[in-house]
């Protein structure tokens, strides 16, 4: 099972590298740009967000053909050679699957709301109006706004968890689940390494479509979503019923050789209902995106906490995983800030479980400054400061004035962060101190080390305002410690007599044969090898 000891790297399509000059990211920029993650950072997989025809409503996961490629993007023969690569180079290549909606120019759909006896009216949901002419139920769309939307053209409303433009699929219906389940046939077949599933919460909702409860502040998610926090969301997702949709997945992916994985986009910080995707006796999804580091207090104990919550719930055959930020997050430079950003670089790459870097965080890029007339971001445009613009600028490659992102005298769909120039992978590249020589040092560390990839805590504990744990696999050993302060720290251990400094966060620090107490000054982390 190759996905429990590798590194995945999101490439947010748009903003990874223009090939043709329109400023939008491609295919065929993305193959340009390979040996980024395959030589320079050594990442073991790539995920691509949507490149399949779309509206653009919302920049690619309003699908309206999952079987073929967005001129946008390139063409099919595009994908195939970027997967051909990708796989010459050792990389994995895993898609978007976007199970719970299309584009509302989607054939299907164009065909269900043509008429209320069209065979394919039941793949979607439809519903009559109240009595008074209002929408079916109380439950409110995750951008804003009612999850319904009236169609004048036959009198019903429809339902759409996100954007009136992206109906939801009725997966309840035997003939949707078949097709979508031959989109994955498609993708698998072209070589695919497995999916990310987008929203993967969402697909099954209480078919007595009762109302949500309102939220008066008893469910608090990892940042406030506007309107969105008004309800317990209790019955527009997550009904039961998804389970026996994702073990029926899993035997899709199961059916093909290779260990094809999945990996579900769930937004759930109740753990024990989070660990359910995973199945019992691995029947479900291989791994669940786990977010607890998004919303987490940066303290020692808060994050020692977690740690021991997420492993407590965990059954024997699954396996964690760790994320700092994604495309629909704000950046982990501008949440924490450089300095704290770096400790959680090396929490993250050092924690038990699969790590999922997101493009540009090797860089430590912050939020893009996007003026309101800029925002094309549909949550942004009804909500600015919900806007996903500043974390989706486009990769900075070199000090140009277009980043190298695209041809010169080329706008670039978003604006480029402050400062790309310095912090460019040109620049960093050449500087020993700079974030990206940090993250190529960890990595390389997480390569060389069983304990690192694979093994087991040895012991996981708050001291003295650092978080302390010790990694072990077979004879190889690690021991982690992370000063989340700004103050200098001392920590006592007597696992640290004649061990030495193999990184640090604040340099190249080689102590050789330290005795039974670290030094560290203020936001410093290391990974400390033990004698064998």
């Amino acid at each position: 099972m190759w996905w429990r000891e590798a590194v995945f790297y999101e490439v947010y399509m748009r903003s990874w590298q223009d090939s043709d000059g329109d400023g939008v990211g491609d295919l065929e920029g993305v193959t340009r740009r390979l040996d980024h993650l395959s030589q320079t950072l050594g990442v073991d997989a790539v995920w691509l967000t949507p490149f399949y025809p779309s509206p653009m409503k919302d920049f690619g996961y309003d699908i309206s053909d999952h079987t073929a490629v967005d001129p946008l993007f390139g063409d099919l023969p595009a994908f195939d050679r970027l997967v051909a690569q990708a796989h010459r180079r050792g990389l994995r290549v895993i898609v978007d699957f976007v199970p719970n909606h299309t584009a509302d120019r989607h054939p299907w759909f164009l065909q269900s709301r043509s008429s209320r006896t069209d065979p394919k009216r039941d793949w979607y949901v439809w519903a009559d109006p109240a009595s008074d002419g209002s929408p079916p139920n109380n439950w409110i769309a995750a951008f804003g706004g009612p999850t319904w939307t009236f169609d004048a053209i036959t009198g019903q409303y429809y339902r759409h968890s996100f954007l009136s433009e992206m109906p939801d699929l009725n997966w309840r219906n035997p003939a949707v689940k078949a097709a979508m389940f031959d989109v994955l046939r498609f993708w698998l077949d072209r070589g695919v390494d497995g999916f990310r599933i987008d929203a993967a919460q969402y697909p099954m909702k209480d078919p007595e479509m009762r109302d949500n409860p309102p939220n008066r502040g008893e469910v608090k998610l990892h940042r406030p979503l506007g309107e969105f926090d008004t309800q317990i969301h209790v019955h527009d997702m997550a009904h039961p019923d998804i389970h026996g949709m994702y073990e029926e997945l899993r035997a899709v992916l199961d059916s093909y050789a290779g260990d094809r994985v999945a990996i579900g986009e769930i937004h759930i910080f109740d753990w024990a209902q989070w660990v359910a995707y995973y199945g019992g006796g691995a029947q479900e999804l291989h791994m669940v995106f786990n977010f607890g580091l998004l919303g987490v207090r940066w303290n020692a104990q808060a994050i020692v906490d977690l740690v021991r919550e997420i492993e407590a719930v965990l059954p024997e055959h699954a396996w964690p995983n760790w994320v700092l930020g994604n495309h629909d997050e704000p950046r982990v430079a501008t949440r924490l800030g450089p300095e704290l950003a770096r400790i959680a670089l090396m929490l993250q790459l050092t924690l038990r479980g699969s790590p999922t870097l997101f493009y540009g965080d090797e860089l430590c890029l912050p939020a893009a400054r996007v003026a309101p007339d800029e925002i094309v971001d549909p949550w942004g445009s009804q909500s600015p400061d919900l806007s996903r613009d500043p974390a989706r600028s486009p990769m900075p490659w070199t000090a140009a004035k277009d980043g190298g992102f695209c041809p010169p005298g080329i706008k670039p769909w978003l604006p480029l962060v402050p400062g790309s120039d310095r912090l460019c992978v040109a620049a960093q590249e050449e500087d020993p101190s700079s974030f990206l020589s940090l993250t190529k040092q960890l990595l390389a560390v997480r390569r060389g080390s069983a304990a690192l990839r694979s093994g087991d805590y040895d012991s996981l504990a708050a001291i003295d305002d650092c978080v302390v744990f010790e990694r072990r696999a077979g004879n190889d050993r690690r021991i982690v410690v992370l000063n989340l302060t700004n103050e200098a720290r001392q920590v006592e251990l007597a696992a640290l007599d004649n061990a030495r400094i193999e990184i640090s966060t604040t340099g190249a620090r080689r102590d050789e044969g330290l005795g039974g107490l670290l030094m560290l000054s203020r936001w410093e982390g290391c990974v400390i090898r033990p004698p064998r």
